[in-house]
């Protein structure tokens, strides 16, 4: 077995596609990629020991900061006791507690595995429901890794510059309709001219998967609107943003309440996890009370489940977002001033604690304004801030966090890098 980056990842190459399990993780603007061995807090360790101030934080559902103690005791005493049951558990029906006293639109639930899972199994569902073959989708908007979805997405798709997967039937997405996201007028329009035929409207209520994309008010109450007068159910895809921008998630902060939810990330506390849930009538549906199939071996898995659960009530004790929101805020700033000092254009958006930063004349409103800027520039920052110990997502089609453990001297060493590292890149263009 390889002891360095380069010669792991020469044996990563024969055994995986890539190299990787999954693409946003090859970093092909790196030398290799990034190749950890352990973390703890708001760091990560390299298999070379370096030691990095991470900014990915696993994608986002490590709001506690890695291997956090509370969570780490809660699980090793899981664990003790045995890691699957095929059977229910006490603690999956208070996480379901948990999820329903804070998201009151989630009256019942289903756990499975992945994002991905939650949201397939949604559509269906929403189908089932309304008896309709619709859905609408917007472009940037990333629902996970199947093929009703997989047209003009966010995420790895964009990164990669393939909106729509190889291997998908044209049948597939027939049924799925595309629209601008933050773009009212067309959202009306498809319904004018399909409302009667749509089950399901799926929108990440803050875009988090084409970088960051805030919803204009008037669209998102659009939403809401739109599929009530035309018998539509509205999901609303809080993956990244469930726990993360609060308790209530954004459907709390915009103060609007969807027919579905699906949820990841956090609510597994790191571990693998998705959940579909919302009005007590539609989830009704599902098996084996309904016709809607859903099962899964893994569904609710005991560890996924004491995590979570232990996360949230961690975060229920107070003062996690209010230290990851302040570092979010800082390190955004701090951007915004060393950019400006070094004379790059740069815009910066943030909500509690995700951000992203483009180089770029004008704001981020859609994934266009996304695809305009300099991703070469975002890229050769990246490594420049890397090569001085702050790990930054490795593409700016992703979202940046931040955690409980990213204290004030940890935003403090951000800051000084940042500077040097614009710095530096400045230097490099001249």
């Amino acid at each position: 077995m390889a002891t360095n980056a380069a010669g792991l990842f020469k044996e990563a190459l024969n055994l995986f596609p890539g190299g990787v399990n999954s693409p946003v993780r090859a970093m092909k603007h790196l030398p290799t990629p990034l190749v950890v061995k352990r973390a703890e807090g708001a760091f990560l360790y390299t298999i070379e020991d370096a030691k990095l101030i991470d900014y990915c934080m696993g994608f986002g559902p490590l709001i506690l900061g890695h291997r956090h103690p509370t969570v780490l005791e809660s699980v090793k005493k899981a664990l003790e006791d045995g890691w699957l049951y095929g059977a229910l558990t006490s603690n999956e029906v208070e996480l379901a507690k948990e999820i329903n006293s804070n998201m009151r639109s989630v009256e019942m639930i289903r756990f499975v595995n992945t994002g991905t899972e939650a949201v397939m199994n949604a559509v269906r569902l929403a189908r089932g429901f309304t008896g309709r073959k619709y859905i609408v989708k917007f472009e940037g908007n990333y629902h996970g890794a199947f093929d009703y979805v997989l047209v003009k997405a966010g995420s790895g798709a964009a990164t990669w510059g393939v909106p729509t997967s190889a291997g998908i039937l044209d049948d597939a997405v027939k049924y799925t309709l595309v629209v601008p996201y933050n773009d009212v007028e067309a959202l009306e329009r498809v319904f004018r001219e399909h409302g009667s035929e749509i089950a399901l409207l799926l929108v990440e209520p803050i875009a988090g998967n084409y970088g960051l994309i805030i919803p204009e008010p008037e669209f998102i109450k659009a939403t809401r609107e739109l599929t009530e007068r035309y018998g539509a159910l509205l999901l609303f895809d809080e993956v990244i943003t469930g726990f993360r921008v609060g308790l209530s998630g954004a459907q709390g902060l915009f103060n609007i309440k969807p027919d579905l939810t699906t949820l990841g990330k956090i609510i597994g506390g790191g571990f693998p996890i998705g959940a579909f849930g919302g009005r007590r009538d539609v989830m009704s549906m599902v098996t084996p009370q309904g016709p809607v199939y859903n099962a899964g071996t893994f569904n609710a898995h005991p560890i996924s489940i004491i995590a979570g659960l232990t996360t949230i009530r961690v975060i229920k004790g107070g003062g996690v977002y209010e230290v990851a929101n302040e570092a979010a805020e800082r390190v955004s700033k701090a951007i915004l001033d060393s950019a400006s000092r070094s004379g790059f254009n740069v815009v910066v958006k943030r909500v509690a604690s995700m951000f992203q930063f483009y180089f770029k004349n004008g704001d981020v409103k859609t994934p266009a304004d996304v695809r305009a800027s300099d991703e070469k520039l975002y890229l050769a920052f990246h490594r420049e801030a890397l090569s001085r110990g702050v790990y930054f997502t490795p593409s700016q089609y992703e979202v940046n966090f931040t955690s409980a453990a990213h204290s004030r001297d940890v935003v403090d060493e951000t800051i000084r890098v940042i500077e040097e590292s614009f710095k530096a890149l400045k230097a490099q263009i001249q």
